[in-house]
């Protein structure tokens, strides 16, 4: 069975309740009747008392990440007895079916929306059209382009200004010398890239530390196979690379053995997590003298985040205190702290360590 058709197994398998709301009911701003407010006994603050349904859509749900991603929402959503009905929608990477998706469920009458909206600014008129028929609509990590309050009700983004803050001081603590870094990111042009390469630059001296290589960096479309590519090419222009920067650390599973073929040690490493990447290291720090590792939690949980927001603008809960999900550090090879590098090799390499769902429950999904 494909992980697309998993997670249509998954979602529609998920029930909430029995009770469904009717096309008229809306628990948006604008609607005929008042959100009440209050708090619902035993759940959290952001269950507020009215009943909704709540739909949440992907852009593209076919890959290990996602399918984890969407559950950990499903999880989360069903921490509010309110949310009477769940439903769910992959776009399959196709532009015209994520916005039928949106315009399907405003015409069944959802009461709140959850999209992550791959399209990015194509997405917008539907995220629009969504708010403006009175759904709490609340689009996550790639921004849409549009203002809260205006197009939708919040974009719930991830600060990746934070991960490139991150990663930049332990460049500085454990290469204090200075060194050449290579950073990889996604497709060319992505705001993630952007605004991790400002923050890095914002606190590395340049003087002493050196990006190489296009900036503000190595377009790699988070593809294995072609950050492979990238990291060959470099290796053969470059002889020293002190350090690699990836905003996807699993996607380097394929290029990092090419430092070894050239004779060389793999170098630091900060990047996300993945267990894939955890028990890669495992298997060859010792044989890699320069090969230091630390991540940051790979951002399955910002989900939980906009479906919070989602779900306490319906029902009438408190609202979270930010739009914005923050991952931490995760691990560390030098100083183990918070944790330091894990590897769970009884269990598969696409799971997150870093994610609240328990990896048993992760490799659970993966193996349906």
């Amino acid at each position: 069975m494909t992980i697309r058709k998993r997670f249509l197994s998954l979602t529609v398998a998920i029930g909430l309740s029995a009770v469904a709301l009717t096309a008229c009911s809306s628990g948006a701003p604008g609607a005929d009747e008042p959100v009440p407010t209050g708090t619902v006994a035993g759940a959290p603050s952001w269950c507020g008392p009215k009943q909704i349904t709540l739909g949440l859509l992907d852009g593209f749900g076919g890959n290990s990440w996602r399918l984890i991603t969407t559950a950990a929402g499903a999880d989360e959503v069903k921490k509010c007895p309110s949310v009477t009905k769940y439903e769910y929608a992959d776009g399959q990477g196709d532009t015209q079916k994520s916005i039928s998706d949106i315009q399907g469920m405003v015409a069944k009458g959802v009461n709140a929306l959850v999209v992550f909206p791959d399209a990015g600014e194509a997405m917008l008129p539907a995220l629009r059209s969504a708010y403006q028929a009175g759904v709490v609509t609340v689009p996550y990590r790639v921004n849409p382009g549009g203002k809260d309050g205006v197009d939708y009700d919040a974009w719930i983004g991830a600060d990746f200004t934070t991960d490139g803050a991150n990663w930049a001081k332990w460049i500085q603590t454990n290469l204090p010398d200075g060194g050449n870094i290579l950073f990889m990111s996604g497709p060319k042009g992505n705001s993630q890239g952007e605004d991790e390469y400002n923050a890095m630059t914002g606190i590395l001296d340049p003087a002493k530390y050196k990006f190489i290589g296009e900036t503000p960096f190595e377009p790699t479309n988070w593809d294995p196979a072609l950050s492979q590519q990238v990291l060959t090419s470099a290796i053969a222009k470059n002889p020293k690379i002190d350090v690699i920067v990836s905003d996807f650390g699993p996607s380097l599973l394929g290029a990092l053995p090419e430092f070894q073929k050239s004779g060389r040690s793999i170098p630091a490493l900060v990047t996300s997590d993945g267990n894939s990447l955890g028990c890669f290291y495992e298997q060859n720090k010792a044989a890699n003298p320069d090969f230091k590792m630390m991540t940051v939690a790979t951002g399955n949980d910002n989900v939980r985040l906009a479906v919070q927001y989602a779900v306490a603008k319906a029902t009438g809960g408190t609202l979270p205190s930010t739009t914005k999900f923050e991952a931490p550090v995760f691990e560390d090879s030098v100083s183990g702290t918070p944790n330091p590098v894990e590897c769970k090799s009884d269990l598969p390499g696409d799971i997150f360590l870093s994610a609240e769902m328990p990896a048993a429950d992760q490799a659970a999904l993966l193996n349906k």
